[in-house]
């Protein structure tokens, strides 16, 4: 591991822990050289996702995709980082107990969808506006009106 600081490519490991999950360890490291420390995180690397898109190309998933539309929907919402970051690890872990190494981006949009209702039905309204790209106003307020 290279230290951020430095650049020394030698550490030691002072302390490690599992996450709660057990997916993630951290690791506070300290350089040998500058002595100062730093914290890793180790996670098990899986075959990474594939969506299949409206049009059927193929992409990888990712995570920072995901977020930024979550942050988008949730902008200036009383949503915290930490419950976005369990949106999206529950999404994760839904496809991996799915076992299929594809899934369709209708089918991560419903998923993303269901979890926003519950979480803040404002979010939701916003999602869905651009995930389904209504067309005009009645569309939307015939959704509006589904969330009473």
């Amino acid at each position: 591991m290279r230290c951020p600081f430095c650049g020394h490519t030698e550490d030691r490991v002072v302390d490690s822990r599992e996450s709660r999950e057990g997916d993630v360890i951290r690791r506070r490291r300290e350089c040998v050289q500058c002595e100062r420390r730093f914290t890793s995180y180790e996670k098990i690397d899986i075959e990474p996702f594939m969506v299949v898109k409206r049009d059927e190309r193929r992409e990888p998933y990712d995570r920072e995709k995901l977020m930024r539309g979550l942050h988008i929907a949730c902008r200036k919402r009383p949503v915290s980082e930490k419950a976005l970051d369990q949106l999206a690890d529950s999404i994760e872990r839904e496809m991996l107990d799915a076992g299929e190494r594809e899934i369709s981006s209708q089918q991560l949009g419903t998923m993303v969808m269901n979890r926003l209702k519950e979480l803040d039905p404002v979010a939701y309204v916003r999602f869905a506006s651009v995930y389904r790209r209504f067309e005009d106003v009645e569309a939307f307020v015939k959704e509006l009106h589904g969330l009473k």
